[in-house]
């Protein structure tokens, strides 16, 4: 059984969930200061596209409306939050392209940079049974605002895998991963068929030097 990997933001939707999630919250009431957290994102966010995010300041801010409250009440504003805004934003070929490596047998795995509160419903949805995502801390039912584990960014993608997998590297070369992100190259070198998606400019340059499949999804 060979492994599919799928990032999930730009890659299998189209968007980033945090930062989408972030808006939904504002819109259902759930923020504070609003003006100041959309802007706090949006400027983190802009620190991923050159690759140089704090990941953990990152997830203390967007966490930040989530403290005290209780883990059913999120994970019921989440699920409305798939059906109102990752629904549509779910990519065709994505959908298809699961679907072709599901008939072959693979072992499907989204491997995403945000948090598993978002990310593990999301794959449900996607019919994708496991999830490598970025740990949140639940203390009595009730989100913390911290985190947990290793950061599924950059590096962290691939000691979670080879944690998952019981660092076996056979199945690593034999993997394939698909991805947008210039952030993921420590993972795409690592495995034996990287495929760039909907890529970004670093990405794209990267994959047509070194030949990898181009695709651009819709």
């Amino acid at each position: 059984m060979k492994l599919a990997l799928f990032d999930l933001d730009e890659t299998l939707i189209s968007g980033d969930c945090s930062s989408l999630w972030s808006a939904y919250m504002v819109a259902k009431g759930w923020v504070a200061d609003e003006q100041s957290f959309l802007q706090q994102d949006a400027a983190l966010m802009q620190q991923y596209a050159v690759g140089k995010m704090d990941m953990q300041e990152y997830m203390r801010c967007t966490l930040v409306p989530l403290i005290d409250r209780r883990e059913s009440d999120v994970a019921a504003m989440v699920e409305n939050y798939i059906q109102d805004v990752i629904a549509p934003r779910i990519y065709m070929q994505a959908r298809e392209c699961l679907a072709a490596h599901r008939a072959q047998g693979d072992r499907t795995v989204i491997i995403s940079a945000s948090g598993e509160h978002l990310v593990r419903p999301i794959a449900r949805f996607l019919g994708v049974d496991e999830t490598l995502a970025i740990g949140v801390e639940i203390q009595d039912g009730r989100f913390t605002g911290a985190t947990q584990g290793t950061m599924t960014y950059r590096e962290g993608k691939v000691s979670r895998l080879l944690h998952l997998i019981n660092q076996d590297e056979t199945l690593l070369q034999e993997a394939s991963f698909y991805s947008d992100s210039h952030n993921d190259l420590p993972l795409l070198t690592r495995v034996g068929q990287p495929v760039a998606v909907n890529p970004d400019a670093v990405l794209l340059q990267h994959a047509r030097q070194a030949g990898w499949p181009i695709y651009a999804w819709r």
